[in-house]
């Protein structure tokens, strides 16, 4: 048991409930609990909005994927950083003037809101609970690891933690949580950056030639083919990353959160600066990390390579056993345990906004005025959670989380963003349309991960589906299951709302009556 990293841990975990406590005494209203009542400026959303992107995945993931394959582990961040300007396009704008709280707010102001409501819902819960459960396996290993508490306490600490936060705190106390988070690890990265080039002379080629030198690979080390991936299957890795990150929903929730349209694009273009500044310096603490770490250290960082950034932190530090190193470890490991905290958070709030306001309180109640949906998300976000804990300790610390994650930003991909950029770009689209691609992108996410080697009992070997990740496949059948639908059906009035959406999501015009009933 590491004291020095628990401690850390603990003090961050106070702070972070300390600021709960704050943001439930100004957390009342619906709006308030959903939007944290439209009062984040776009810069402190765009700290949040980063802050969901910048979880333990991509700050341990990423830079553990290029100390182990070079290039190729840089694929990943580059084209996450593709989903921020697809969210900067597309979606930041037109999703704050169009929808109040939910994904299926937009869909339903121009479709039949009962089943469309209960589709996207539906889809919405399920990759927020694939996705929480992933995050917190990936907790309750990490925490293990770096501090020796077993796997089962971590996972019921962090699943505490994260349900203190939504039940109480609501979208207040997630904000300000994603954004001490994303301040924290943006201060972790540069120390972590700076140390690697203070070790390296701040010349970015002995930095490069050096981790080469030091790689079983050589120079092919730098090249593409380092992952052992093929073509197809990079090519649908990269798809899931950049189309399925953009329709995350507990992402683009944050677009609720601003006071206007203006707000939202500066969110937008603040979060995209702060990633690409983050994975400018993922890649240099991963290729650092092979590069300055001595050989010996490959067996520690282990298979998935996630413990390469704490290790480089010990080494940087003053090495194993030293007041410094473990220090900077510590500090290394309470950041990473934070980015977890803060990202189940958001996906407890945007599964409980799609329990209480689409189901309930639009597809069971029909939006009278008598319902209390603050009431109705705290009771689901706390079922919610519950399951998701409960799932997590049956599963495991062996559990398949790049399964999970796989799957949830698949069914993202193939359910949730054909049908919104359709609803928002597309006159002819229908509600059959909207169902049809939501219920075929998932169907075919599902079906094709089950196929697919990391989970058909027979491995690569006999895997029906050779790839990876499903979105190739699941991304274009959403597409064309939203198009056949809409030309089968005729919908009445949906060219006329759609004009008025257009309306709305362009100008904003009547966007502040959408506001919840309190």
């Amino acid at each position: 048991m590491n004291a020095t990293r628990l401690i850390a841990f603990a003090l961050l975990v106070g702070i972070t409930l300390a600021v709960t406590v704050w943001a439930s005494r100004r957390t009342r209203s619906a709006s308030e609990f959903f939007a944290a009542g439209r009062s984040i400026s776009g810069p402190q959303n765009g700290l949040a909005i980063a802050g969901d992107l910048m979880s333990a995945a991509t700050f341990l993931g990423f830079t553990g994927m290029m100390y182990l394959s070079g290039f190729d582990g840089w694929i990943m961040p580059s084209v996450t950083l593709v989903a921020f300007v697809l969210i900067l396009l597309l979606f930041a704008e037109r999703m704050r003037n169009a929808g109040r709280y939910t994904v299926a707010d937009v869909l339903s102001f121009r479709l039949s809101e009962r089943p469309v409501r209960a589709a996207t819902a539906s889809a919405t819960m399920l990759v927020a609970v694939i996705y929480l459960v992933a995050q917190l396996v990936g907790a309750g290993v990490l925490i293990r690891a770096l501090t020796g508490l077993n796997f089962v306490p971590a996972v019921i600490v962090t699943g505490i933690a994260m349900l203190a936060y939504v039940v109480f705190g609501g979208m207040l106390a997630t904000t300000w949580v994603q954004i001490i988070k994303a301040v924290l690890l943006m201060v972790a990265g540069l120390a972590l950056s700076l140390g690697v080039l203070i070790k390296t002379g701040f010349n970015l080629g002995t930095l490069f030639s050096t981790a080469a030198a030091n790689h079983p690979a050589g120079d092919a080390y730098l090249a593409p083919g380092g992952s052992g991936r093929s073509f197809l299957d990079t090519v649908s890795v990269a798809l899931a990353f950049a189309i399925g990150t953009a329709a995350l929903p507990h992402i683009l929730i944050r677009f609720f959160t601003v006071p206007d349209a203006k707000q939202a694009r500066s969110s937008a273009g603040w979060a995209t600066a702060l990633i690409g500044a983050f994975f400018v310096m993922t890649a240099i603490i991963g290729f650092g990390a092979r590069a300055v770490l001595p050989a010996e250290a490959g067996e520690q960082v282990g298979k998935s390579g996630n413990l390469a950034a704490p290790l480089l932190a010990e080494f940087l530090g003053g090495g194993a056993g030293t007041f410094g190193g473990d220090v900077f470890t510590a500090f290394v490991s309470a950041v990473a345990f934070a980015t977890i905290l803060a990202v189940v958070a958001g996906l407890v709030l945007s599964a409980s906004g799609a329990v209480a306001h689409d189901l309930w309180a639009n597809v069971v109640r029909r939006g009278r005025d008598d319902v209390n949906e603050t009431k109705v998300a705290r009771i689901a976000a706390a079922g919610i959670g519950a399951v998701a804990i409960v799932i997590t300790l049956a599963a495991g610390p062996g559990f398949n989380v790049a399964f999970l994650v796989g799957l949830a930003l698949s069914v993202a991909a193939g359910a949730n963003f054909p049908a919104l950029l359709l609803a928002m770009t597309w006159k002819r689209f229908t509600t059959t349309g909207a169902i049809a691609g939501i219920t075929a992108g998932l169907a075919t996410s599902v079906v094709l991960i089950v196929l697919s080697p990391s989970v058909w009992p027979g491995g690569a070997e006999s895997a029906p589906y050779q790839i990876e990740y499903p979105t190739l496949v699941a991304l274009p059948v959403g597409f064309l299951a939203c198009w056949i639908g809409s030309l089968l059906s005729s919908e009445k009035g949906a060219e006329r709302s759609f004009e008025e959406l257009q309306v709305r999501s362009q100008t904003g015009l009547g966007s502040e009556g959408a506001v919840a009933v309190h």
